[in-house]
């Protein structure tokens, strides 16, 4: 296994813990927008309960991410952030306006502003988790031209495409899973457990059905994808896998005694799509649009030196060995042994 190999293993980790955290924390900001209306600040309440001691670390694996890429493949970074920049700056709006948002209405003592402060976390949810979605698109789409000579052709087309607005409302529908199929296992009331778990199927639904759109409408613009996930063996397991987990999820999810089952295959899921869609796509990391030489940009021909690749290499490791003993204990402290005291004194 060569270096670059090595760091897009790590690259493809951060990917997955950010979809996992990043994701079903985005997807709590959606649900925001869907609360019942009998038990509107019960649900509220769960979710603010369930974020706020760790919604601050989730985009540590998205901050991880863009150093991967910055420092190991230089030239997928520049070219990104040149004719990717508007969808860029759009998710980092997205990311401080609901993370403002989300603080002052915990700390709003007076709730004067905070029905405001909601609206404002719920929405910037919706329009985070969606670019997120359509800059993932943007990297397959075949649309990004450096010869054009306009400023759409040049940086609007690469991402304002139907292929990458399906993947972002795929992407706020996933979101928007996750979260509901987590918040079911910390809720404590049966009723509201019933509602969570109501909610988090119709999500697992909605999904589903909208799963295979970005895939036909990626045909419809000559972008084989489908060709390209079926023609890897590695991505076609770990698709195949991604379908069978959807109904075991279903299933999990009819049975309340199998939460913790629900909340495993979706991590499942989450991890099978991220590797079918990276083995789907290696060893490219952007694609260019038709006439351009070359037409993709790999891993490999955008690596920076192999100095700077064994220094990577040793970062990440160490960096590995202090972020997952310290995320394990920030869990372990505010989520597992709280949870648990809640519920052993709870009247």
């Amino acid at each position: 296994m060569s270096l670059v190999d090595v760091i897009l293993v790590f690259l493809g980790l951060a990917l997955v813990f950010y979809v996992l955290f990043g994701g079903a924390d985005l997807g709590a900001g959606i649900m925001e927008l869907f609360l019942s209306k009998d038990t509107r600040e019960d649900e509220r309440a769960l979710i603010t309960h369930a974020m706020a001691p760790v919604w601050e670390a989730n985009h540590v694996w998205l901050i991880l991410a863009v150093v991967i890429i910055f420092m190991g493949f230089p030239l997928v970074y520049t070219e990104g952030s040149t004719y990717l920049h508007l969808p860029l700056m759009a998710v980092l709006v997205g990311i401080v306006a609901r993370g403002c948002a989300f603080t002052f209405r915990y700390y709003d003592t007076t709730r004067t502003y905070r029905r405001t402060y909601t609206r404002i976390f719920a929405y910037s949810s919706l329009w985070t988790a969606f670019f997120l979605g359509v800059l993932g698109g943007s990297s397959v789409a075949g649309l990004i031209d450096p010869q054009a000579q306009t400023y759409r052709e040049l940086f609007l087309d690469p991402w304002l495409n139907p292929f990458c607005v399906s993947l972002g409302l795929f992407t706020a529908c996933f979101c928007t899973m996750l979260a509901s199929i987590f918040l079911v296992g910390e809720a404590d009331e049966i009723e509201l457990t019933r509602i969570l778990r109501r909610k988090a199927k119709i999500a697992l639904l909605i999904t589903s059905l909208m799963a295979p759109v970005p895939l036909v409408l990626a045909e419809m613009m000559g972008r084989p994808l489908f060709s390209l996930i079926i023609q890897n063996a590695y991505s076609l397991v770990f698709f195949g896998m991604a379908i069978l987990l959807g109904p075991l999820v279903w299933i999990s999810l009819n049975r309340s005694i199998w939460t913790t089952w629900a909340r495993t295959f979706s991590v499942m899921l989450v991890a099978s799509i991220i590797v079918a869609w990276f083995a789907a796509q290696y060893p490219t990391a952007l694609y260019y649009a038709t006439g351009n030489q070359p037409p993709t940009l790999s891993f490999f021909a955008a690596a920076a030196p192999p100095a700077t690749l064994r220094v990577l290499v040793g970062a990440l490791v160490v960096g590995s060995l202090c972020i997952f003993p310290a995320l394990a204990y920030l869990f372990k402290i505010f989520k597992w042994e709280t949870l648990d005291e809640e519920r052993r004194y709870k009247p």
